[in-house]
């Protein structure tokens, strides 16, 4: 176990933790009017309309595989009575198809950015770098899937990656557990650092307005007031104030509804 080991495995996690943490807040309290992603929808809506929706399906299903495969001991699928070759199945072939939407989603999306004029010129040097290491990471992520355990021999990162995960935030990081990965996980572990790191400066902060939205759930309902029941107000009729003496010009009121 070398010093890089230590640096890039047992220090490395916990910086990228409080870059995210307190970039986030910084963010929030900073700015908090550029927390968006900047739509560019006025300006190019066709292709939108099918990138996105599949760049954000393909992203939320390797979110979830990630959770399942990093944070659920191997232990606790078998005692659901998954067994290692089912698991194996199942996270090869949903892993490989939401890569597959992920990238081709993100490549769309490129090309959209590229070819539509004023969408490109909005583009930032950080939405450059962003997306660079945004496809990195989904393509090392395929790379993993498919390659290593979908074609070759296959690689249980459950007995190694994953307890190193879990053990980051035990506060007890366990190295030695990442020197003998293959190369292919490292990278895409430490381009997945990175990304996090890149997070609360992007665009990609508005992932976290998700939570936001909960209070949807709880507002108040929007009355709307029926179109029969006021007759529209030419521009020159005075709109009146409360109180005052109607006069033969003001608009009617509109009638309450019981």
């Amino acid at each position: 176990m070398s010093t890089w080991d230590v640096l890039l495995w047992g220090a490395a996690p916990y910086v990228v933790i409080a870059v995210l943490v307190l970039g986030s807040l910084w963010r929030w309290r900073y700015d908090r009017f550029g927390w968006t992603t900047r739509s560019s929808q006025l300006y190019e809506s066709r292709l939108l309309r099918l990138a996105s929706p599949l760049f954000h399906f393909g992203l939320l299903v390797v979110i979830v595989g990630h959770v399942v495969g990093l944070l659920v001991p191997a232990s606790w699928t078998a005692a659901l009575g998954v067994s290692e070759q089912a698991y194996h199945v199942v996270a090869v072939g949903l892993g490989a198809l939401a890569g597959v939407c992920t990238l081709v989603g993100v490549a769309l999306l490129v090309y959209r950015r590229r070819r539509t004029g004023p969408v490109f010129s909005a583009t930032t040097v950080n939405d450059k770098a962003m997306y660079l290491v945004l496809v990195g990471a989904i393509l090392l992520g395929l790379l993993t899937t498919v390659l290593a355990n979908g074609v070759t021999e296959g690689y249980d990162y459950r007995a190694t990656v994953s307890p190193w995960f879990r053990s980051i935030f035990a506060l007890q990081p366990d190295v030695a557990l990442m020197v003998d990965v293959p190369w292919s996980f490292k990278a895409h572990v430490l381009v997945g650092m990175l990304l996090f790191a890149l997070f609360p400066f992007t665009r990609l902060v508005h992932a976290l307005s998700g939570f936001a939205a909960v209070r949807y759930l709880f507002r108040p309902y929007v009355v709307y007031r029926s179109r029969a029941a006021t007759r529209p107000r030419r521009g020159w009729e005075p709109v009146g104030v409360p109180g005052q003496r109607k006069g033969k010009h003001d608009a009617p009121r509109p009638a309450r509804k019981r």
